[in-house]
Parts: structure tokens; C-alpha cells; sequence
């Protein structure tokens, strides 16, 4: 068997930090800004900053690979800092993207230290599986490494997150521009959910979007609400090319979404600053993948490896019915790297198992070609009819389904017995086990 390899070495960092005991999240989906002159502004929360704490909990990932480090006693506590302190750590953030300061970006750290800071203890732990996979796609198409943050805002680093019109994954493509950048999306896989796939496909995006407007924050803005509304916010601005110029007249989420980067870049990097504690992660060291040419089912995965289930859902978010569909083409399958050997020695034994009952699909079948004795009889609404004439139907059928027999007549063909009978030549020579159209008078035949 051919094994094409994609290794992804994540280094598990054991911080110590505690999960905030008593943080809440407001179910708020959008903030007010006030402005010097105050103006208030009302601001839509990106999708992701809305999502209850509580419903990413219980994520697989969450519940088996990431827990609070027992280790770690800082307060529950969310320090409050001077603007100046907050200019600062931004500026010395190792960036390509600028990274400025203001109040609508002071309201999303404030969200993110604050309502959101379990949310963040969360995607710390998972960040160290997620984070060097989404470098290496944007390394791969020269793209500056900050944008690794960019799926924060997106997905909250959740693999099978789906927007209220349909984004899915964590880089939350739509199925068009997921299937133009070559994203496989089916009854049975949907690629959009594959970590590393959609990465380099989100890279490969982002780079187009760099050609077209050349300014980062741009890029960002129009990652959220498309190239033509950005286009359309320059046009309404007098051909402004400066995000925080254009800013009115953009849609009302992407006005926070370069804010919320900025916010999401922030807090990733100075979140012990404000005592939110990264969980402890206890996924994989390193992850291989093995390449799978006939469908393959979880289950015969899990049995013959003896891997849970639910753990080989969350390395291969991408298959939608824990179904691999390598008859199709070939598909990888991620499986902790101890376990690549196995597969392999042991490939036959997982195909083999269970097979018809979890991946066989029939690819031929035969029709019934029976004729029915008795039609059904109809009400004046299409339904059946009820009571005596239904009971009447069920007899006609049981005698019916019972074998019959002819004599043949001298001079009978088969479809003249065929036409009296109501059935068909074909069926007479398979009841009959006949080839030709040779047959004798006197003899008995079937007809059903």
C-alpha cells in the first residue's frame, strides 16, 4: 500500500494557568462604541465571539484532550491597563500587519479578557494541535505567520463550526469558494473541515485577495465580506484604499473584524498578562496519514487498531458519515503516528472486517416484475381505502403470492401463455429454467 505522509509535530506547551471558574459569556452579538465626540456606533460581533462557552465544552477534543492545569494559581482576576499599555504591547508584536491601537479595538480585547476569556483558555489547548499546521500553509505561499489568528475569529479553532449561512470549517468557507480552491465537498466528505486542506486552501485565497488589494487589512476585510463589498466600500469612500477610511461604509461585522484580528492577535500573546490560563493539552505529539483506495468504515478502524471512534472523528473532521470514500479516488486517513505502522501491517484485517454490513452498497439490483392480481382501490383523496376493501386487498395479495401452474395447449407459444397469465416471456423461461422457445403441449409451466 502507498502511504503518502504529511507529519504534523505539535509541541504540547504545559503552561501554568487555570480555567477561570466563575467567567461568564454574555450572549450579546454585538458592541457599542462611543467616539471624543460621543457618537455612539453599534458593531456586530464576528460569528465566533457569540458561540457559548458551554457548547464548545462539550467538543470531543475539549472533553478527552484539553483540561485545566491543576498547576496554576493566578487569580480569577482580569487586570485593567492604560491605553499606553496596550499601544505597547501591540507595537512589539513581531508583525508584518500593522497592528494600531484604538477604542473599537479596546472593546474587542476587553471582550476577549473578559465575557470570552474561558473561550480563549479553550483555544490555547488547541491551539498548540491547530496553530503549526496553519503556519506551514502560510509559510508555503509567503504570507505573513499572523494571520494563523485569523481562524480565532472565524471558528474559535472548531473544525466542524458552521456559520448561520453555511461556512463551515475552521477557515469557514462557503461551498463555492471552498470547491474553487479545490475543497471536495460531498454527501460524504466535506473538505472544508480538513485542518490541513482547507489551511492551504485559505492561504492560497488570502494570497489571491493580497494581489487584488495589496493592503493587509484589506485582504482581512474582504476575507470576511468578499472582494466586492470591499470594492464597493472604496467606491462610496471616493477611492479611500485605508481600512479605517472606508470603515463607515462597510457591512456592520466587518467593521469589527480587523478589529477583532487585531484583538485575537493580542490576547494570544499576552493572555498570562491578564490571567487567562491556556488548558493542558494532551492531543497527539504527531499525527501521520496513510492513504485509503476502497471505502472504509471508523468502525473497522477502531476495531482492528483499537483507536475510539471519536478520536478518529476529530482527527478526520472531513469525513461526514465516518465513512473514508477511497473507492472514489483515493482519500488519507490522520491517525496518531503509532499507529501508522499497524495500519499498514494490518491492512487486509481492517477491510475486511464487518464489511458488508458498514460500507457495501449494491451495484446492481433486480426489478420485480410481478404484475399485481389486485389493484389497490382508492379513496377520492389518492389514499387507500379502509375497512372491508383494504382487508379484501390483503387476501387477494397473500393468494396471489403463491405459485401457479399452467398446462400448455397444443400450439402454445410462450407469449400467448405469457398474455393469458398477465406476465412476461422473460419471466416464464427464468421460472421455467427455459433458453429458447421451445416448449411441449401436455406439460405443466409456472407462471408465477
Amino acid at each position: 500500500m502507498k502511504r503518502k505522509v504529511t507529519t504534523v509535530i505539535t509541541s504540547l506547551i504545559l503552561l501554568c494557568c487555570t480555567l477561570p471558574a466563575n467567567a461568564q459569556m454574555d450572549d450579546s452579538t454585538e458592541v457599542t462604541v462611543t467616539d471624543a465626540k460621543g457618537k455612539k456606533e453599534v458593531i456586530d460581533l464576528p460569528e465566533a465571539m457569540t458561540t457559548e462557552v458551554d457548547s464548545m465544552l462539550h467538543l470531543y477534543y475539549n472533553k478527552v484532550y484539553l483540561r485545566p492545569d491543576s498547576d496554576c494559581n493566578l487569580p480569577d482576576i482580569n487586570p485593567v491597563y492604560s491605553a499606553e499599555v496596550y499601544k505597547q504591547r501591540l507595537s512589539k508584536l513581531p508583525t508584518v500587519i500593522e497592528m494600531p491601537y484604538n477604542d473599537v479595538v479596546q472593546k474587542f480585547i476587553d471582550r476577549y479578557s473578559g465575557q470570552l476569556r474561558r473561550s480563549v483558555s479553550i483555544m490555547l489547548g488547541a491551539s498548540n494541535f491547530y496553530i503549526p499546521i496553519f503556519e506551514e500553509a502560510l509559510e508555503a505561499y509567503q504570507l505573513p505567520l499572523e494571520l494563523k489568528y485569523l481562524p480565532v475569529i472565524e471558528s474559535a479553532l472548531n473544525p466542524m463550526a458552521v456559520s448561520r449561512v453555511g461556512a463551515s470549517g475552521l477557515w469557514q468557507f462557503m461551498i463555492k469558494t471552498g470547491k474553487r480552491y479545490g475543497l471536495e465537498v460531498n454527501s460524504l466528505v466535506d473538505e472544508r473541515r480538513d485542518p490541513v486542506k482547507a489551511s492551504y486552501a485559505a492561504a492560497h485565497y488570502i494570497s489571491d485577495l493580497y494581489k487584488i488589494f495589496g493592503d493587509w487589512n484589506l485582504v482581512i476585510a474582504a476575507y470576511n465580506c468578499g472582494p466586492d463589498k470591499v470594492n464597493h466600500a472604496i467606491h462610496r469612500s471616493n477611492g479611500e484604499r485605508d481600512y479605517w477610511q472606508i470603515y463607515p461604509y462597510l457591512p456592520r461585522e466587518t467593521r469589527g473584524y480587523v478589529p477583532a484580528f487585531i484583538a485575537a492577535n493580542y490576547i494570544m500573546n499576552y493572555y498570562c498578562d491578564h490571567n487567562i490560563c491556556p488548558m493542558v493539552s494532551n492531543l497527539p505529539v504527531k499525527t501521520d496519514t496513510v492513504v485509503v483506495s476502497r471505502d472504509l468504515h471508523f468502525e473497522q478502524v477502531s476495531h482492528v487498531l483499537g483507536i475510539d471512534v471519536d478520536q478518529l472523528r476529530e482527527l478526520n473532521p472531513q469525513y461526514r458519515r465516518d465513512i473514508v470514500n477511497g473507492n472514489t479516488h483515493p482519500m488519507s486517513l490522520r491517525l496518531p503516528v503509532t499507529l501508522i505502522s499497524n495500519f499498514i501491517s494490518k491492512e487486509d484485517s481492517i477491510y475486511a472486517y464487518n464489511a458488508p454490513d458498514v460500507v457495501s452498497k449494491r451495484t446492481e439490483v433486480e426489478v420485480n416484475e410481478d404484475t399485481p392480481s389486485v389493484e389497490p382501490r382508492r379513496s377520492y383523496s389518492g389514499k387507500r381505502s379502509s375497512g372491508r376493501s383494504s382487508r379484501k386487498s390483503k387476501k387477494s395479495r397473500k393468494k396471489g403470492a403463491r405459485s401457479k401452474s399452467v398446462t400448455i395447449r397444443q400450439g402454445d407459444t410462450l407469449s400467448e401463455i405469457a398474455e393469458r397469465n398477465h406476465t412476461t416471456v422473460k419471466k416464464l423461461r427464468r421460472l421455467n429454467k427455459i433458453s429458447g422457445n421451445s416448449i411441449r403441449a401436455g406439460k405443466k409451466i409456472k407462471v408465477k
